[in-house]
């Protein structure tokens, strides 16, 4: 990246946005609700624009250059440059400074919905607090009893790719403080975090389930896995 982050923006918006498809765009709109605007490229050839772009200009260099392109891109209308700026998170991977936390707590409350929050909250959020774990207390546990759904969903999904290195007691802790709501993105989110932890070791997440008051969407989705292994017994 041989330019200011600005100019780099700028380049990079011009470089996509004659390539819109309106017809596709208005689809591509109408299927998220119509919370955003589109200019109707879809994943390949995005990830093909990126590439080419990335090829003559470079990528961001350090965070600093990463954060002002991130937040840049995040405040275009189309949602196309959101994912722009997730993929430039994505191919940072685990080389984040501790200030990362900040910036993906912005983007999470900003522009929120479930494609960028789920990336967010799952891997960019996640990975980092694998790599800063000090940082959980501070965050996590915050979010978890925020006004913001979407921290609150943020916080139970920060260990989705965790595995065995689940924290079993915050894990379910979080659920306990949300477990009623009525809140679908909620409601699932506990859901799709108690399938995941169930891969290893579903003895716990049966026990938990059994245990708990929970929402009928969130036993339904912790279950689904289980339920069809044991039917294939």
């Amino acid at each position: 990246m041989k330019m200011e982050p600005a100019a780099y923006v700028t380049e990079l918006t011009a470089w996509f946005r004659p390539h819109v498809h309106p017809e596709k765009a208005a689809a591509m709109s109408a299927y998220m609700k119509n919370r955003y605007s589109f200019l109707g490229i879809q994943t390949p050839e995005r990830n093909a624009l990126l590439k080419s772009f990335v090829q003559t200009y470079g990528k961001p260099g350090n965070e600093q250059e990463l954060e002002q392109v991130v937040r840049l891109l995040w405040s275009q209308p189309e949602r196309e440059f959101q994912n722009v700026a997730m993929s430039f998170l994505a191919s940072r991977g685990k080389r984040t400074e501790v200030s990362r936390i900040k910036l993906l707590e912005s983007l999470i409350v900003d522009k929120s919905w479930w494609d960028t929050v789920d990336f967010l909250a799952g891997n960019a959020a996640g990975s980092y607090l694998a790599q800063y774990p000090e940082q959980i207390e501070a965050y996590p546990d915050r979010w978890i009893q925020s006004d913001n759904l979407w921290l609150r969903r943020s916080a139970l999904l920060f260990q989705l790719n965790y595995k065995d290195r689940t924290d079993e007691a915050r894990l379910f802790r979080y659920i306990r403080l949300c477990g009623h709501e009525k809140e679908f993105f909620i409601a699932k989110a506990i859901g799709w975090a108690l399938r995941q932890y169930a891969k290893v070791n579903p003895e716990a997440v049966l026990a938990f389930v059994a245990n708990e008051t929970l929402q009928p969407l969130s036993k339904r989705e912790a279950l689904k896995r289980l339920t069809i292994e044991g039917q294939g017994e």
